[in-house]
């Protein structure tokens, strides 16, 4: 079944309402919220690279509460172990048993704070929730639930004592973006609200779980033609062939593409996808599933400038068609 233009219209009205609310919060990153919500009804998850103080706990907390969901948070330090995360079996004398107690991975939205601080094995535990969306402990498992998404943050400064994460796990989430710091106009409106404290600020809920379900099934529904498919492919192509890269995007990669892609169609009230979504996309999406040699690392090149050069040397489906 394919989506129809008025399951667009609706898609585009209730995604313009979930990142409106969430603005009333995260004041002057529209960009950012939009990428949020895409990686929620794209049922992926968020990795945000930023500095402290930025508003990654405020913007897992308002995305969560704008959906009707629980939200944690998990400050990922060396000493987190893997059960600290999943939960863990207690044995109860009275029973005679064990009781399984959840742990906070067990939310809607759960914020996983300076996640390459916790050691490789602590992070193959939270891979392994984001992967399967369920939990085993002592050989039994236990749904976390749905919906269900994780934004991790990670420090862009102060690497010592942390654990970079490996090229495998960096490949699970469906997104990569950074929030910054707001503007001149945006920062004079936070301090006129600085009498209030950040965790006291709740934002209405716009629609329910089940809601959120709906909207993500709607999502998978939009069409995608062969040519989108083939441009896609064509750019996962080329960052394998960049003389700067070791490693280019995966198979994962440009699957993320097209899933993230028909979401952000959607969004945007469209019923099908264009080469200006995948755009748009390109570098939240593939940047942080490249690997640079380092040889270019030390002459400056990022992956997202690799990635603008890929763009610009791979035509769309209408150009190509033209030559």
């Amino acid at each position: 079944m394919t989506m129809t233009p008025e399951q667009a219209t609706w898609f585009e009205d209730v995604f313009g309402r979930l990142v409106g609310n969430v603005e009333h919060v995260l004041l002057g990153k529209t960009q950012v919220i939009r990428l949020a919500f895409t990686a929620l009804l794209s049922e992926g998850h968020l990795l945000l690279e930023d500095f402290p103080g930025t508003g990654k706990t405020s913007l897992a907390r308002a995305v969560a509460q704008s959906v009707q969901g629980m939200n944690s948070r998990l400050q990922f330090t060396p000493d987190l172990l893997p059960g600290d995360i999943t939960g863990v079996s207690i044995y109860d004398q009275r029973t005679g048993e064990f009781d399984f107690h959840p742990g906070p991975i067990f939310a809607n939205i759960v914020l996983a704070d300076e996640i390459n601080r916790a050691s490789p094995k602590t992070q193959a535990a939270l891979l392994e929730v984001m992967e399967e969306g369920r939990v085993t402990v002592d050989g039994r498992s236990h749904e976390v639930g749905s919906p269900f998404m994780v934004i991790a943050t990670q420090n862009p400064i102060e690497q010592a004592g942390t654990y970079r994460l490996p090229e495998a796990q960096l490949d699970r989430f469906l997104l990569k973006t950074s929030i910054g710091y707001p503007d001149h106009a945006s920062t004079l409106r936070i301090l006129e609200g600085a009498a209030t404290r950040p965790h006291e600020v709740r934002v209405p809920s716009v629609v329910t779980g089940a809601t959120v379900l709906e909207l993500a099934a709607t999502a998978r529904t939009v069409h995608v033609e062969s040519s989108i498919n083939d441009y896609v492919s064509r750019l996962v192509d080329a960052t394998r062939s960049a003389s700067e890269v070791r490693l280019g995007a995966s198979v994962r990669g440009a699957l993320a593409l097209v899933r993230t892609a028909k979401t952000w169609a959607a969004a945007n009230g469209r019923h099908y996808v264009v080469p200006d979504d995948v755009k748009a996309l390109a570098e939240p999406v593939l940047a942080h599933r490249l690997v640079l040699e380092p040889e270019a690392e030390f002459d400056g090149v990022t992956t997202s400038s690799v990635l603008a050069q890929v763009l610009l040397e791979t035509p769309p489906p209408s150009e190509r068609h033209a030559m």
